[in-house]
Parts: structure tokens; sequence; C-alpha cells
């Protein structure tokens, strides 16, 4: 595999610094591959404008069939797909298979959009009688993609498709951590039918991404990933008041009600900070229980945590994989360590299991009693580590909830349907489930408030985010 840029529908490899890939189950490099270089990303941007008209002008219902073949191209190469991110990202097999089935359920979900389309004449009323007023959208115009490594595929999906669905052209930077698992995509989008030009790929570093977003042909600028990169990317779209969307961090809550199954409350718990080896924005790594069954939970946690087998991703019995990099593994350390430093109380966890599994293997871990003015409950971590503290009525359960910078998600669980209901009203986040899992799906949107981000994605607002509007008035 050397071939890491896709440049006006042709292959290339990559003029710049390398990319190391490694299996993080055993840390072991799996690929040395040719990353693009600045010459890589400014080709990339004329291929994007030179093509961004022909394509914008194309029938709705024309883009709609290259995604609706991508969505059926995804579910042909499901294992072979979820093999590739299992090895790489670290992940259990499972979560791979169900980020291939998300994937493809989000290109068919903007094909489906894409359809509506074409014909669609939105007239808006008037208080001044004798005109009409016509709403048109349009295609934003060529579009940089940044995704980041802990969902190959999906976070891919998540944009590509609404933004090929509204029009626009794109350049694709793709972390430089999971190249490989999403590479393929960019064949899959040619094989479909996507024309020279309209799908670019630069597979590289930091700087690759940095020069991208800095391009004045980019016209939009999608970015996943931490708040202190995010930042980067706003001052760099800032010259040429760029359009952006950030999808950034979070610190999320999940809300235990006394009145809660505490069975079921403690499974949900687990999935949200041990799924994907917490490396997840939505990790609902703050954990607030009503006082009273705060020590029936905690050691249904405890023993949840235990129980749960850690290893390679590729291995069936295997329910939480490594840490996907060795960066990451020793940050989360580095925030384990802080939490015990911290006073906090370990329940279970903590270790760094390198020495015995070979990768980046970090054990699940859970404080309780934290200070919450400290980095363990305020700062995201982004691994399995969360800290469980007490409280003692709704108000104080939100006002809790509410005290972070971030806002991305949150989670309740209660016997009592109409006080969830209530609780979640009064969440400033931009998702919130009631007694479920951590389902996410294309017609909802995704997005926070304050620190997790600027704009939506999924549902029509990510259709949205990809298009300008504009007012043709004229007498009746």
């Amino acid at each position: 595999m050397s071939e890491t840029v896709l440049i006006d529908g042709v292959w290339r490899a990559g003029g710049g610094a390398p990319l190391t890939i490694t299996d993080p189950a055993r840390a072991e490099v799996l690929h040395q591959l040719p990353g693009a270089s600045p010459a890589d990303v400014d080709d990339a941007c004329r291929s994007a404008a030179a093509s961004f008209e022909s394509w914008r002008d194309v029938s709705a219902a024309e883009r709609a069939q290259v995604l609706s073949r991508v969505a059926e191209r995804l579910r042909s190469e499901r294992d072979a797909a979820s093999r590739s991110s299992s090895l790489i990202n670290g992940k259990p097999l499972s979560e791979a298979v169900l980020d291939i089935d998300d994937a493809a359920a989000c290109f068919d979900y903007y094909a489906g959009l894409a359809r509506e389309m074409d014909g669609r004449r939105e007239v808006t009323p008037l208080s001044a009688p004798g005109y009409v007023a016509e709403l048109q959208r349009t295609a934003a115009g060529p579009a940089a993609l940044i995704t980041p490594w802990n969902f190959p595929l999906v976070t891919a999906a998540w944009k590509i498709a609404p933004a090929l669905a509204a029009g626009c052209t794109i350049v694709w930077k793709p972390s430089e951590i999971t190249a490989p698992v999403e590479l393929p995509l960019g064949q899959w989008l040619l094989d479909a039918g996507a024309p020279p030009g309209v799908v670019n790929i630069v597979a590289g570093a930091g700087e690759a991404g940095a020069r991208l977003v800095r391009d004045p042909r980019i016209a939009k600028v999608s970015f996943t990933g931490s708040n202190p990169v995010g930042a980067e990317v706003m001052a760099a779209a800032a010259p040429d008041i760029k359009s952006v969307s950030l999808e950034l961090g979070g610190k999320s809550a999940i809300l235990v009600l006394a009145d809660a199954d505490l069975d079921e409350a403690a499974a949900l718990v687990a999935g949200g900070i041990f799924f994907n080896a917490g490396q997840m924005c939505s990790a609902t790594s703050r954990i607030l229980v009503e006082a009273p069954v705060r020590e029936a939970l905690t050691g249904r946690l405890a023993a949840l945590a235990d129980a749960l087998v850690v290893g390679p991703g590729l291995d069936p019995g295997s329910q939480m994989g490594p840490m996907t990099s060795h960066r990451q593994h020793q940050r989360v350390l580095a925030a384990v360590a802080a939490g015990r430093a911290s006073g906090a109380r370990l329940l279970c966890g903590g270790q760094d299991l390198r020495s015995r599994l070979g990768g980046y293997f970090v054990a699940p871990t859970l404080f309780a009693d934290p200070d919450l003015a400290s980095p363990l409950w305020r700062e995201e971590i982004f691994g399995p580590v969360a800290a469980v503290a007490p409280f003692s009525d709704d108000a104080q359960a939100v006002a809790l909830a509410n005290d972070s910078p971030f806002g991305l998600v949150a989670s309740i669980v209660s016997g009592d349907p109409e006080r969830a209901q209530r609780l979640a009203a009064q969440l400033r986040v931009g998702q919130v489930w009631i007694n479920m899992p951590q389902l996410v799906l294309p017609e909802t949107s995704w997005g926070g408030f304050g620190q997790s981000g600027i704009g939506r994605e999924l549902g029509p607002f990510g259709l949205a985010a990809f298009q300008e509007t504009r007012h043709v008035l004229r007498p009746v």
C-alpha cells in the first residue's frame, strides 16, 4: 500500500513525510506510508475547485445514485473493512462491524435526502403584497473534510455523504493513524460514479490539514477532533471568513436516579464509558448518582468493570480493546495518575496493562468522590476512565451536569419517564438519551453546546451545513 493521495480521479504516492501505522494491540508497526506533501494538498484543492461547478450542476438524483452505490459497497465489504478497522484502530470486531453498518446507513440516508432536492420549490410568505420570494439552496463550494481516528469510516460518512449530496466537491484528510482503514472509501466512491476531481484525498499529518484549511479555494471546512486543534482550524479559516463546522470534545454526564433499575443503569453507565475503550467525544465519564443508591450502583459498576474482557480487537472474546496509539495510552495513564493525586478514591482499574497484554491497554477505571474542580472531573480524558459523584435532588443534578464548558450529550436512567423528560429539557447538551444506550442515528442531529463545537452534523442539519441559501424575489 503506497498510494495515499487521490487527485483528479488518479491515485498516487504522497510526496510528504511518512505515516507510521501501528497495530495498537501489539504495539507493532504495520506500515510506513508516504504522507501527503504541501504540493499534494495544493493539487487536491485545485482539483476540487475545478470540478465544483460541474458537480454542483449534476442532478441531485445522479448524486443520490453515487451515494446509494457506496452504501451497497460498504455492506459488501463489511467483513474486510471491519477487520481492518479492528486491527488498526484496536476496537473489538463487533464494534467495528457496527461502524460499517452506521456508515452505510448514513450514505443511504443522504441519498434519500438528495432524491428530494430536484424540482423542490420553497416559497416564503411575505408581508409585502404583490411579490413572491423563492428560497433556493445551493452547494457551499469546495469543502475540506478532516476526520479523526476513533470511528474510522463513520465520521467520514457523516461528512462525505452530505457534502456530496449538497453538490460540494471535497478534499478529505483522514487521520494519519487510521488512514489504511479509510483510503478504500475513495476508490469505492470512484467506482460508484463520482467524477474525477469530485473526491480528493490527502492522507497526511496535521500540517496537511492546516494547509488545506488555509487554501483560499476552500469555501467550507468541517472538522472533527480535539479542542486545541479545533481552535487552530478556526484561526486558519478566519482570514477568508470560511464557513466552519466543528465537532469537538465532551465531558458528558449520565444521571442515575434513585427510581432507576440499577442493573440496567450499571449496564448503560458501563457502555457509555467503556465502549470503544472510552475513546469517544460522547463518553459519559461524569457519573451522577442520586445519593440513596450511590453505593449500590458503584458496587455493580465496579463488578462490571472488573469482569470486562480486555484484549486485542480481533480476539473473539475481547470486550474492550487498547488505546489506538501510544500517545493516547500515555495520556490516559497520566490522567489516571492525576486522578489518584487529586484525592479521588479508586474503585477499580487504573493499571497499565501493556506489560501483560503487549499493546496499549489500560484497565477499565472508576473513581469515586472526585474533586469537582479537578481535571479528572472537568477535562476530557478520551479513555476508559470515569468518576462517580452523588447528587441530592433534581436541581443539583442539573446544576452538576451543566457545570462544564462542554455540552455534547447526556444520558438519564430513571423509572419515571416524566421526571426524566423534565430533566432532559434542562440540560445544555445537543442530545439526551433516556433509558437507552448511546444510539446515534443518521436522522437525528449531532453536535453540542459551548466548547463541544459549532454547528450540527447528521439529519437535515448535516446537509444544510454544506449549503448556502439565497432568496430570489420578483413581482407576482
